[in-house]
């Protein structure tokens, strides 16, 4: 009974569909990589965002998060292994880069999609 149910789970795990899309894993990276989500620091499209103010030394200064959404993909890949003051280091794997950059572009990866032919 126990091997009847090894290869039942083995055959449904191999063989079952994810269980969220493309679209709900790449939101979950972009707002909780590994703890701190990036929409905290470059808002939630992407587009950078205020964090805080302050004076250094008599002088008003803001510390802003760095818009996404029109970096190329090499910049954003370099930028994310690399180290930048304030930012957090990650160690994201190729696939979460590449998944977190389809994020930022997913309207755009859609519209370039090609669409099945409609049925007449």
């Amino acid at each position: 009974m126990r091997g009847a149910f090894l290869l039942f789970l083995t055959f449904t795990l191999t063989h079952a569909e994810s269980f969220i899309t493309k679209e709900e894993y790449a939101a979950g990276l972009y707002h909780n990589p590994r703890g701190v989500g990036c929409q905290l620091c470059h808002g939630e499209e992407g587009e950078g965002k205020l964090i805080a103010r302050y004076r250094d030394k008599g002088e008003n200064k803001s510390f802003i998060g760095k818009p996404l959404r029109k970096l190329p993909f090499r910049d954003f890949y370099l930028k994310l292994n690399s180290r930048i003051v304030g930012m957090p280091r990650y160690y994201l794997t190729d696939t979460e880069i590449q998944t977190l950059y389809y994020y930022l572009h997913r309207e755009e990866f859609k519209r370039a999609a090609p669409q099945p032919p409609k049925a007449k």
